[in-house]
C-alpha cells in the first residue's frame, strides 16, 4: 500500500463520509433498477468508498488509491470482511470505473444477483464505522 498516508485520526471527517454515506445509500432506493442499474451500481460502490474512506480516517490514514482502500480493508479488518466481500468491492470498483470513464452500462440482472451481498457488506461497513465512532 505505497499510497497509503499516515495523518492525524480525524473522526469529524469520518463522521461526515459516514452521513454522506448513508444519504447515497438511501438515494439508491429512488432508481428503477431496470432503467438505471448503472447509476445503482456506480452509488452502491461510492457508499462503499466512502465508508472505508471514513474507517481509514479514523484509524489515521489517508490514501487516493481505490485498490488501497480495498487492500487496506483485507489486511486490518480480515475478521469482518472474507474474500468474497473483498472479492464484491473490488468487482464494484471496476465496473464503477467502466461505467464512470468508458460510459458503459451494467445489465439489471447484475443488480438483481448481486444486491443482497451488496446490502450485507454495505451494513458491515456502517457498523464498523458507528462502533469505532462511538
Amino acid at each position: 500500500m505505497e499510497n497509503l498516508i499516515k495523518i492525524k485520526a480525524d473522526e469529524e471527517r469520518a463522521r461526515s463520509l459516514v452521513n454522506l454515506a448513508r444519504l447515497r445509500y438511501k438515494k439508491i432506493s429512488v432508481f428503477d433498477e431496470e432503467k438505471e442499474s448503472s447509476l445503482i451500481v456506480e452509488d452502491y460502490y461510492e457508499t462503499i468508498k466512502e465508508l472505508i474512506t471514513a474507517i481509514l480516517f479514523i484509524d489515521g490514514y489517508k490514501t487516493l488509491s481505490h485498490k488501497d482502500l480495498i487492500e487496506y480493508l483485507s489486511l486490518n479488518y480480515k475478521g469482518k470482511f472474507n474474500s468474497a466481500d473483498l472479492g464484491l468491492i473490488d468487482q464494484l470498483r471496476k465496473l464503477r470505473n467502466g461505467i464512470v470513464y468508458y460510459g458503459e452500462s451494467i445489465e439489471s440482472s447484475y443488480i438483481k444477483r448481486n444486491k443482497g451481498h451488496i446490502n450485507e457488506v454495505i451494513s458491515k461497513l456502517f457498523d464498523v464505522c458507528e462502533k469505532k465512532l462511538k
